[in-house]
Protein backbone atom coordinates (compact mmCIF):
# COMPACT_ATOMS: atom_id res chain seq x y z
CA UNK A 1 0.00 0.00 0.00
CA UNK A 2 1.77 3.49 -0.65
CA UNK A 3 2.19 5.38 2.51
CA UNK A 4 1.60 8.72 0.73
CA UNK A 5 -1.05 8.64 -1.42
CA UNK A 6 -5.04 8.61 -0.56
CA UNK A 7 -7.66 7.59 -2.36
CA UNK A 8 -11.45 7.64 -2.28
CA UNK A 9 -11.81 4.21 -0.81
CA UNK A 10 -9.47 4.71 1.58
CA UNK A 11 -10.62 8.26 2.67
CA UNK A 12 -13.70 6.78 3.79
CA UNK A 13 -11.83 3.79 5.61
CA UNK A 14 -9.71 6.68 7.79
CA UNK A 15 -12.93 8.34 8.57
CA UNK A 16 -14.08 5.13 10.05
CA UNK A 17 -10.95 4.06 11.52
CA UNK A 18 -8.16 6.60 12.13
CA UNK A 19 -9.10 10.26 10.86
CA UNK A 20 -13.09 9.88 12.72
CA UNK A 21 -12.10 6.92 15.41
CA UNK A 22 -13.89 4.59 13.92
CA UNK A 23 -13.85 0.87 12.23
CA UNK A 24 -14.97 -1.43 10.35
CA UNK A 25 -17.53 -3.07 12.54
CA UNK A 26 -18.90 -6.19 12.94
CA UNK A 27 -21.78 -8.42 15.21
CA UNK A 28 -20.40 -11.65 16.91
CA UNK A 29 -22.81 -14.45 17.20
CA UNK A 30 -23.43 -17.10 20.41
CA UNK A 31 -23.58 -13.84 23.12
CA UNK A 32 -24.44 -15.73 26.11
CA UNK A 33 -25.53 -14.84 29.71
CA UNK A 34 -23.73 -11.80 31.07
CA UNK A 35 -21.25 -13.00 33.32
CA UNK A 36 -20.29 -12.06 36.88
CA UNK A 37 -17.46 -9.69 37.50
CA UNK A 38 -15.63 -7.89 40.03
CA UNK A 39 -16.14 -3.57 39.44
CA UNK A 40 -13.78 -1.81 37.69
CA UNK A 41 -13.44 1.70 36.94
CA UNK A 42 -13.58 3.08 33.27
CA UNK A 43 -10.10 4.62 33.97
CA UNK A 44 -9.17 1.28 34.51
CA UNK A 45 -10.46 -0.23 31.31
CA UNK A 46 -9.48 2.77 29.25
CA UNK A 47 -5.29 1.80 29.73
CA UNK A 48 -6.68 -1.58 29.15
CA UNK A 49 -7.41 -0.81 25.28
CA UNK A 50 -4.75 1.90 24.84
CA UNK A 51 -1.93 -0.34 25.98
CA UNK A 52 -3.65 -4.06 25.21
CA UNK A 53 -0.72 -6.28 23.21
CA UNK A 54 -2.55 -9.62 22.10
CA UNK A 55 -0.68 -12.29 22.59
CA UNK A 56 -0.99 -15.94 20.04
CA UNK A 57 -4.54 -16.89 18.90
CA UNK A 58 -6.31 -17.56 16.07
CA UNK A 59 -10.04 -16.64 15.66
CA UNK A 60 -13.00 -15.69 13.70
CA UNK A 61 -14.67 -12.38 13.25
CA UNK A 62 -18.22 -12.16 11.97
CA UNK A 63 -19.38 -8.58 10.21
CA UNK A 64 -22.82 -7.37 10.09
CA UNK A 65 -22.57 -4.18 8.57
CA UNK A 66 -25.55 -1.55 8.30
CA UNK A 67 -23.80 1.40 7.31
CA UNK A 68 -24.71 2.78 3.97
CA UNK A 69 -21.54 2.02 2.31
CA UNK A 70 -21.64 0.07 -1.15
CA UNK A 71 -18.84 -2.60 -2.06
CA UNK A 72 -15.40 -2.14 -2.63
CA UNK A 73 -13.97 -4.46 -4.07
CA UNK A 74 -9.98 -4.47 -1.83
CA UNK A 75 -12.30 -4.13 1.06
CA UNK A 76 -15.30 -6.51 0.91
CA UNK A 77 -16.22 -5.89 4.72
CA UNK A 78 -16.82 -2.80 3.90
CA UNK A 79 -19.61 -3.28 2.23
CA UNK A 80 -23.54 -3.71 3.89
CA UNK A 81 -24.75 -7.16 4.99
CA UNK A 82 -22.66 -10.15 6.85
CA UNK A 83 -19.11 -11.13 6.78
CA UNK A 84 -16.67 -12.99 7.83
CA UNK A 85 -12.60 -13.27 7.94
CA UNK A 86 -10.14 -16.09 9.81
CA UNK A 87 -6.96 -14.12 11.94
CA UNK A 88 -3.53 -15.68 13.31
CA UNK A 89 -0.83 -14.26 14.90
CA UNK A 90 1.75 -15.27 17.23
CA UNK A 91 1.74 -12.47 19.48
CA UNK A 92 5.12 -10.65 18.19
CA UNK A 93 3.85 -9.38 14.96
CA UNK A 94 3.34 -11.92 12.56
CA UNK A 95 0.15 -12.11 11.21
CA UNK A 96 -2.13 -14.18 8.76
CA UNK A 97 -5.81 -13.23 7.74
CA UNK A 98 -8.17 -14.58 5.49
CA UNK A 99 -10.74 -12.44 3.59
CA UNK A 100 -13.72 -14.36 1.33
CA UNK A 101 -14.86 -12.35 -1.31
CA UNK A 102 -17.47 -14.48 -2.86
CA UNK A 103 -15.79 -17.08 -4.53
CA UNK A 104 -12.25 -15.82 -4.25
CA UNK A 105 -9.91 -14.99 -1.32
CA UNK A 106 -7.41 -12.18 -0.37
CA UNK A 107 -4.94 -13.71 1.99
CA UNK A 108 -2.72 -11.22 3.99
CA UNK A 109 0.65 -12.97 5.38
CA UNK A 110 2.96 -10.90 7.82
CA UNK A 111 6.11 -13.12 8.04
CA UNK A 112 7.69 -10.60 10.43
CA UNK A 113 10.07 -9.45 7.30
CA UNK A 114 7.87 -8.96 4.42
CA UNK A 115 4.17 -8.61 3.96
CA UNK A 116 2.36 -10.48 1.10
CA UNK A 117 -1.03 -9.96 -0.37
CA UNK A 118 -2.34 -12.56 -2.46
CA UNK A 119 -5.89 -12.07 -4.68
CA UNK A 120 -6.67 -15.23 -5.59
CA UNK A 121 -9.37 -14.13 -8.69
CA UNK A 122 -6.87 -12.05 -10.13
CA UNK A 123 -4.06 -14.53 -8.93
CA UNK A 124 -1.73 -11.71 -8.33
CA UNK A 125 0.79 -11.52 -5.19
CA UNK A 126 1.91 -7.75 -4.03
CA UNK A 127 5.27 -8.25 -1.53
CA UNK A 128 5.87 -5.49 0.75
CA UNK A 129 9.30 -5.86 2.20
CA UNK A 130 9.51 -4.24 5.66
CA UNK A 131 11.92 -0.95 5.96
CA UNK A 132 15.06 -2.09 8.12
CA UNK A 133 14.48 1.70 9.75
CA UNK A 134 11.29 1.22 10.65
CA UNK A 135 10.18 0.42 14.17
CA UNK A 136 7.14 -3.06 14.76
CA UNK A 137 5.62 -0.62 16.55
CA UNK A 138 5.58 2.49 13.77
CA UNK A 139 4.27 -0.15 11.18
CA UNK A 140 1.34 0.81 9.22
CA UNK A 141 -1.60 -1.43 9.27
CA UNK A 142 -3.68 -2.00 5.71
CA UNK A 143 -7.44 -0.90 5.85
CA UNK A 144 -8.33 -4.93 5.32
CA UNK A 145 -6.40 -5.16 8.90
CA UNK A 146 -8.23 -2.93 10.69
CA UNK A 147 -11.47 -4.00 9.13
CA UNK A 148 -11.65 -6.91 10.95
CA UNK A 149 -9.53 -6.55 14.13
CA UNK A 150 -11.36 -5.00 17.40
CA UNK A 151 -7.96 -4.39 19.22
CA UNK A 152 -6.83 -2.09 16.47
CA UNK A 153 -10.49 -0.55 16.17
CA UNK A 154 -10.72 -0.12 19.72
CA UNK A 155 -6.89 1.51 20.32
CA UNK A 156 -7.83 4.10 17.76
CA UNK A 157 -11.39 5.26 19.03
CA UNK A 158 -10.38 5.45 22.39
CA UNK A 159 -6.60 6.95 21.33
CA UNK A 160 -8.93 9.81 19.73
CA UNK A 161 -11.79 10.59 21.48
CA UNK A 162 -11.33 9.76 25.00
CA UNK A 163 -10.85 13.32 26.03
CA UNK A 164 -13.95 13.96 23.91
CA UNK A 165 -16.26 11.87 25.73
CA UNK A 166 -17.90 10.91 28.80
CA UNK A 167 -17.07 7.19 29.41
CA UNK A 168 -18.31 4.90 31.56
CA UNK A 169 -18.79 0.83 32.43
CA UNK A 170 -22.36 -0.01 31.85
CA UNK A 171 -22.47 -3.87 33.18
CA UNK A 172 -20.60 -7.09 31.14
CA UNK A 173 -20.91 -9.44 28.26
CA UNK A 174 -19.92 -12.69 26.74
CA UNK A 175 -18.38 -12.49 23.63
CA UNK A 176 -17.06 -15.55 22.06
CA UNK A 177 -17.87 -17.34 24.61
CA UNK A 178 -15.18 -15.06 26.71
CA UNK A 179 -16.29 -12.64 30.06
CA UNK A 180 -16.03 -9.00 29.15
CA UNK A 181 -16.64 -5.71 30.55
CA UNK A 182 -18.86 -3.01 28.45
CA UNK A 183 -16.75 0.50 27.55
CA UNK A 184 -18.85 2.64 26.91
CA UNK A 185 -17.90 6.15 25.26
CA UNK A 186 -20.68 8.67 24.33
CA UNK A 187 -19.61 12.01 22.79
CA UNK A 188 -20.02 15.27 24.63
CA UNK A 189 -22.92 17.21 24.09
CA UNK A 190 -20.22 19.65 22.08
CA UNK A 191 -19.34 17.19 19.64
CA UNK A 192 -20.55 17.78 16.14
CA UNK A 193 -20.69 14.14 15.41
CA UNK A 194 -23.13 11.28 13.52
CA UNK A 195 -21.96 9.02 16.23
CA UNK A 196 -24.17 8.56 19.53
CA UNK A 197 -22.11 6.01 21.33
CA UNK A 198 -19.04 3.28 20.87
CA UNK A 199 -19.30 -0.09 22.54
CA UNK A 200 -16.20 -1.94 23.40
CA UNK A 201 -16.17 -4.88 25.01
CA UNK A 202 -12.69 -5.80 27.07
CA UNK A 203 -11.70 -9.32 27.97
CA UNK A 204 -11.73 -9.57 31.73
CA UNK A 205 -8.27 -12.01 31.16
CA UNK A 206 -6.59 -10.89 28.37
CA UNK A 207 -7.31 -7.44 28.90
CA UNK A 208 -7.57 -7.02 25.00
CA UNK A 209 -11.06 -5.63 22.98
CA UNK A 210 -13.12 -8.26 22.06
CA UNK A 211 -15.63 -6.86 20.60
CA UNK A 212 -16.50 -3.07 19.38
CA UNK A 213 -20.55 -1.98 18.33
CA UNK A 214 -21.31 1.64 16.97
CA UNK A 215 -24.46 3.54 17.63
CA UNK A 216 -25.98 6.58 15.86
CA UNK A 217 -28.39 9.16 16.60
CA UNK A 218 -31.80 8.41 15.77
CA UNK A 219 -31.51 4.59 15.49
CA UNK A 220 -31.70 1.80 18.38
CA UNK A 221 -30.11 -0.79 15.94
CA UNK A 222 -26.21 -0.73 15.80
CA UNK A 223 -24.89 0.79 12.75
CA UNK A 224 -22.04 -1.80 12.78
CA UNK A 225 -20.38 -4.05 15.09
CA UNK A 226 -17.16 -5.81 15.08
CA UNK A 227 -16.34 -8.70 16.89
CA UNK A 228 -15.16 -12.24 17.49
CA UNK A 229 -17.28 -15.19 17.21
CA UNK A 230 -14.66 -17.68 18.11
CA UNK A 231 -11.12 -17.25 19.25
CA UNK A 232 -8.68 -19.70 20.41
CA UNK A 233 -5.94 -18.13 22.95
CA UNK A 234 -2.20 -19.55 22.67
CA UNK A 235 0.43 -20.89 20.06
CA UNK A 236 -0.77 -21.30 16.43
CA UNK A 237 1.13 -23.55 13.95
CA UNK A 238 3.98 -21.31 12.53
CA UNK A 239 3.81 -22.51 8.88
CA UNK A 240 0.48 -20.14 9.15
CA UNK A 241 2.99 -16.93 8.93
CA UNK A 242 4.77 -18.67 6.00
CA UNK A 243 3.99 -17.82 2.29
CA UNK A 244 4.83 -18.57 -1.02
CA UNK A 245 3.89 -17.62 -4.41
CA UNK A 246 1.80 -19.76 -6.36
CA UNK A 247 4.03 -20.71 -9.07
CA UNK A 248 1.45 -19.07 -11.79
CA UNK A 249 0.84 -16.11 -9.36
CA UNK A 250 2.22 -12.45 -10.64
CA UNK A 251 4.17 -11.00 -7.97
CA UNK A 252 4.35 -7.30 -8.01
CA UNK A 253 5.38 -4.66 -5.29
CA UNK A 254 3.52 -1.84 -4.22
CA UNK A 255 6.27 0.49 -6.07
CA UNK A 256 5.63 -1.35 -9.36
CA UNK A 257 2.08 -1.34 -9.05
CA UNK A 258 2.21 2.91 -8.71
CA UNK A 259 4.60 3.38 -11.42
CA UNK A 260 2.09 1.06 -13.61
CA UNK A 261 -0.37 3.14 -12.76
CA UNK A 262 1.39 6.28 -13.74
CA UNK A 263 2.46 4.95 -17.19
CA UNK A 264 -0.94 3.77 -17.97
CA UNK A 265 -3.25 6.88 -16.92
CA UNK A 266 -5.94 5.90 -19.79
CA UNK A 267 -6.66 2.64 -17.82
CA UNK A 268 -6.90 4.20 -14.25
CA UNK A 269 -9.09 2.56 -12.46
CA UNK A 270 -11.55 4.61 -9.82
CA UNK A 271 -8.80 3.59 -6.41
CA UNK A 272 -5.84 4.58 -9.07
CA UNK A 273 -7.38 7.97 -10.13
CA UNK A 274 -8.91 9.23 -7.07
CA UNK A 275 -5.25 10.16 -5.42
CA UNK A 276 -3.98 12.88 -3.62
CA UNK A 277 -1.36 13.67 -1.07
CA UNK A 278 -1.13 13.10 2.18
CA UNK A 279 -4.70 13.79 4.13
CA UNK A 280 -4.84 17.11 5.99
CA UNK A 281 -6.51 16.52 9.49
CA UNK A 282 -8.84 19.32 10.28
CA UNK A 283 -10.28 19.43 14.43
CA UNK A 284 -10.06 16.75 16.88
CA UNK A 285 -11.69 14.36 18.32
CA UNK A 286 -15.37 12.71 17.45
CA UNK A 287 -16.03 15.93 14.56
CA UNK A 288 -12.61 15.40 13.20
CA UNK A 289 -12.59 15.86 9.63
CA UNK A 290 -9.74 14.53 6.80
CA UNK A 291 -9.45 16.12 3.42
CA UNK A 292 -7.31 15.63 0.54
CA UNK A 293 -7.13 16.87 -3.16
CA UNK A 294 -7.49 14.86 -5.78
CA UNK A 295 -4.96 15.92 -9.13
CA UNK A 296 -6.95 17.15 -11.56
CA UNK A 297 -6.20 15.33 -14.34
CA UNK A 298 -7.26 12.26 -12.49
CA UNK A 299 -10.12 13.80 -12.25
CA UNK A 300 -10.75 13.35 -15.92
CA UNK A 301 -9.41 9.59 -15.69
CA UNK A 302 -12.27 8.03 -14.05
CA UNK A 303 -13.85 5.02 -16.27
CA UNK A 304 -17.71 5.77 -17.02
CA UNK A 305 -18.95 2.66 -15.01
CA UNK A 306 -16.90 4.68 -12.14
CA UNK A 307 -18.15 7.82 -12.69
CA UNK A 308 -21.90 5.63 -12.49
CA UNK A 309 -21.08 4.66 -9.28
CA UNK A 310 -20.45 7.61 -7.60
CA UNK A 311 -23.48 9.25 -9.42
CA UNK A 312 -25.69 6.38 -8.02
CA UNK A 313 -24.57 6.94 -4.29
CA UNK A 314 -24.00 10.91 -4.18
CA UNK A 315 -26.44 14.06 -5.03
CA UNK A 316 -25.42 17.25 -5.91
CA UNK A 317 -24.42 19.97 -3.76
CA UNK A 318 -23.46 23.48 -3.98
CA UNK A 319 -22.34 26.53 -1.59
CA UNK A 320 -20.14 29.09 -1.14
CA UNK A 321 -17.29 26.66 -0.97
CA UNK A 322 -17.85 25.44 -4.51
CA UNK A 323 -19.89 22.47 -6.54
CA UNK A 324 -19.83 18.81 -6.07
CA UNK A 325 -21.27 15.56 -4.84
CA UNK A 326 -22.19 14.59 -1.14
CA UNK A 327 -22.14 10.76 -0.41
CA UNK A 328 -23.53 10.31 3.15
CA UNK A 329 -24.24 6.73 5.24
CA UNK A 330 -25.12 6.38 8.89
CA UNK A 331 -21.91 6.57 10.06
CA UNK A 332 -19.84 9.33 8.15
CA UNK A 333 -20.32 11.29 5.09
CA UNK A 334 -17.73 12.42 2.11
CA UNK A 335 -17.86 15.65 -0.19
CA UNK A 336 -16.78 15.77 -3.39
CA UNK A 337 -16.39 19.05 -4.87
CA UNK A 338 -15.81 19.55 -8.72
CA UNK A 339 -12.28 20.98 -8.63
CA UNK A 340 -10.58 17.65 -6.57
CA UNK A 341 -10.87 18.85 -2.65
CA UNK A 342 -12.61 16.12 -1.06
CA UNK A 343 -13.42 16.19 2.90
CA UNK A 344 -14.97 13.10 5.07
CA UNK A 345 -15.47 12.89 8.23
CA UNK A 346 -18.03 11.06 11.33
CA UNK A 347 -19.77 14.40 10.85
CA UNK A 348 -23.27 16.24 9.29
CA UNK A 349 -22.70 17.48 6.14
CA UNK A 350 -22.85 21.50 7.47
CA UNK A 351 -19.23 20.42 8.94
CA UNK A 352 -17.77 19.41 5.91
CA UNK A 353 -19.32 22.78 3.96
CA UNK A 354 -17.41 24.94 7.09
CA UNK A 355 -14.26 22.85 6.87
CA UNK A 356 -13.96 21.91 2.67
CA UNK A 357 -12.29 25.55 1.81
CA UNK A 358 -9.22 24.92 4.22
CA UNK A 359 -8.13 21.75 1.88
CA UNK A 360 -5.21 22.73 -0.08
Amino acid sequence: MNKRKVTLAAAAAGVLTGAAGLSLLAMPAGAGQPPSLPDVAPETLVEQVLTAKPGAFGGTVEVDNKLGLPAIAEIPQLADGKHSARVWTDGNGKLRLALPNGQSEQTIVDDGTTTWSWNSQANEVTKSEHKADEPKTDKKTEPAEKAIDPATAAKEIVGMTKEFSDITVDGTARVANRAAYELVLTPKATEKTLIREVRIAVDAELKMPLRVAVLTNGTADPAGQVGFSEINVGPQDPKLFEFTPPSNAKVTTPEAKEAEGRNKQPEMGLEQALQGENPQIFGKGWDSVVGAKIPANAMTQVPAEAQGLVDRFTKKVSGSWGSGKLFSTKVATILIADDGRVVAGAVPEQVLFDTIGQVK
